[in-house]
C-alpha cells in the first residue's frame, strides 16, 4: 500500500471518531487527498497533520494553506524526503479543500478556469490558461493510444457552446437516472476538451463536484479517495472510439462511478474492466502466469498500476531509461523518476553502476 493510501485509510478512521461538523471538513480532505492518486502524486505527513489540524477546528482552510505554503518555501522546514511531485499533491490537495469548503461558485467556463489557476498558481506556468498547443497522451487503458482532445483554436468556442448546451436542459423534464446520465455527458465533454495544458482531471472534478451542489445534489465526494483513477479511465473510455476494433464510445463506466457517488449504490469500480483488451479469460490467464512472478509482487501487491507497469518494464528491460519507461506508460519523466523511488524504497527495485551506464536489479 502506498503512502498516500495508508494515510487517507487512516483519515478516514479518525473521521469515523469525529463529530459532524469535523467528518465533513474529514471528507473534503479525503477527497482532495484522494484526487492526486490521478497523476500519481503522493501527500506528505506534513499535508496530513495540517489536515487533521483543520478538522479538528484547530485552524481554518486558509490558515492550513497557509501552513502548506511556509512549509515549501523554507527548505530549513523540510525533512528532505519531499520531491517536486509532493510539493504539487500538498500544495493542490490544500487548496482543493479549500475551494470544496467554499459556498461558491458561477456555472461558466471562466469558473473553470479559475479553479485551475487557483490550484495550480505558481506550480504551472500556465495555471489558469487556455492552451494554445495541440496535445495527445499516451493512456494505458488504450494501449498507449491517446483520446482526441479539442483543437487549440476551437477550445473557446467548444467550451461555451457545452456550457450553453447545459444551461438549457431541463433538468425538471427527467428522472434521476437520465438526469446522471446527463451530468456523465456533460463531464465527459468538458474533460475532453482539455482546454489546460496538465491539471485537466482535477480541475473537472473539482467544478462538478461545486456544480453538482447547486444542482442539489448531497454528493458522496469521498468516491474520489478511493476511485480517482477509474473516475480518469472512465473519462478516457468515454471519449475513444476505434471502429476497426469495434471499439466505440462508453460512457457507461462514467455512470457507474456517478451512481455510486449520486445513489449510494455499489457497482464495482474495476480499472481492468477499463481496458480496451480486457477480457475476463485473458485475466485468469494472466493470474496464472503470473504465479511464477508470485514472489516478485508479494511486496508490490497493494502497489499502484503505474508502479506494477514501471515494474513489469524494468524486468523485461533492466537497462531502460525513464524516458523509454515513460513513453511505455504514457507519464512524464518526472512521474517515472518519482514512481522508481517509489519502488527502491519499498525495497523491490535497487539501482546499480549509476544513471549513466547503469540498470535496474529487481530484489529476490
Amino acid at each position: 500500500m502506498t503512502d498516500n493510501l495508508k494515510q487517507t485509510f487512516n483519515l478516514e478512521e479518525y473521521i469515523r471518531q469525529r463529530e459532524p461538523a469535523q467528518q465533513e471538513r474529514g471528507r473534503i480532505w479525503q477527497t482532495a487527498i484522494g484526487l492526486q492518486q490521478v497523476d500519481g502524486l503522493h501527500t506528505s505527513d506534513y499535508l496530513l497533520e495540517t489536515a487533521r489540524q483543520h478538522i479538528d477546528g484547530n485552524i481554518t482552510v486558509r490558515k492550513a494553506n497557509e501552513l502548506i505554503e511556509s512549509y515549501y518555501q523554507s527548505a530549513q522546514q523540510r525533512h528532505g524526503s519531499e520531491t517536486e511531485d509532493t510539493e504539487e499533491a500538498d500544495k493542490v490537495s490544500a487548496r482543493i479543500a479549500e475551494l470544496l469548503s467554499e459556498q461558491t461558485f458561477t456555472f461558466s467556463p471562466t469558473q473553470l478556469t479559475a479553479i485551475h489557476k487557483h490550484l495550480f498558481f505558481g506550480i504551472y506556468k500556465f495555471a489558469g490558461r487556455i492552451r494554445d498547443y495541440n496535445i495527445t497522451k499516451r493512456e494505458w487503458v488504450l494501449n498507449g493510444e491517446s483520446v482526441y482532445y479539442a483543437s487549440a483554436d476551437v477550445i473557446r468556442q467548444t467550451l461555451e457552446y457545452d456550457f450553453e448546451q447545459e444551461r438549457t436542459f431541463d433538468y425538471s423534464m427527467v428522472d434521476i437516472v437520465a438526469a446522471i446520465e446527463h451530468i456523465a455527458r456533460f463531464c465527459s465533454n468538458i474533460w475532453q476538451i482539455h482546454p489546460f495544458g496538465e491539471g485537466n482531471t482535477r480541475t473537472t472534478a473539482v467544478f462538478i463536484i461545486k456544480y453538482l451542489r447547486t444542482l442539489g445534489f448531497d454528493a458522496d465526494n469521498v468516491i474520489f479517495a478511493d476511485n480517482s483513477w477509474f473516475f480518469r479511465n472512465a473519462l478516457v473510455r468515454a471519449n475513444y472510439t476505434n471502429v476497426l476494433r469495434n471499439i466505440n464510445f462508453d460512457i457507461s463506466f462514467l455512470v457507474r462511478f456517478f451512481r455510486n457517488m449520486l445513489l449510494d449504490e455499489h457497482n464495482p469500480l474495476s480499472n481492468r474492466e477499463l481496458h480496451v483488451d480486457w477480457d475476463e479469460k485473458m485475466f485468469q490467464s494472466a493470474i496464472q502466469s503470473a504465479k511464477t512472478d508470485e514472489k516478485l509482487f508479494s511486496k508490490c501487491k497493494n502497489c499502484t498500476l503505474d508502479e506494477l507497469a514501471v515494474l513489469k518494464i524494468i524486468k523485461q528491460k533492466p537497462n531502460a531509461t525513464q524516458k523509454e519507461i515513460a513513453e511505455q506508460i504514457g507519464k512524464s519523466e518526472r512521474t517515472v523518476k518519482t514512481l522508481t523511488v517509489r519502488l527502491a524504497e519499498l525495497g523491490i527495485i535497487r539501482r546499480i553502476n549509476g544513471k549513466r551506464n547503469g540498470f535496474w536489479v529487481v530484489n529476490d
